[in-house]
């Protein structure tokens, strides 16, 4: 969980997953960097809808990019340049607040997935009660 500044805007709640193998920047986040859809190149791999407390999630084609290793323990990612290694640290405080964030949306999910289901047993009841 880092918070960079990008282009002059700051991202307070960017995850670096070096388990994905997409960069993905939410749609409030390209607006905030006055991009639109024209500025994206579409690509042809297949990806399903999910909801996240992320402005953004970098994964390992960012990482290879900037040669970034991540180390998740320490909540640290280095980063070789040519004065040195640049280390950026995590800012624990957010990386909670999203965890929570993260955690209430699902549960969100969850009970509305559970309603839905039951709304859709309630009507098959509805109906076989007719018969």
């Amino acid at each position: 969980m880092l918070d960079p500044t990008i282009c002059n805007v700051w991202f307070k709640k960017v995850l670096i997953d070096s388990g994905s193998a997409l960069n993905i920047l939410f749609a409030g986040s390209l607006t905030k960097l006055g991009l639109t859809k024209d500025n994206l190149i579409p690509v042809d791999s297949p990806f399903w809808d999910f909801d996240t407390a992320y402005h953004a999630i970098l994964g390992r084609p960012a990482l290879a990019k900037f040669m970034a290793v991540p180390h998740y323990v320490y909540m640290v990612l280095k980063i070789p340049t040519e004065q040195g290694v640049l280390t950026l640290r995590a800012n624990v405080s957010t990386a909670y607040e999203c965890e929570r964030e993260g955690l209430t949306l699902a549960e969100a999910m969850d009970l509305s997935a559970r309603m839905e289901a039951c709304i859709a047993g309630s009507e098959k009841v509805h109906t076989s009660s007719r018969l």
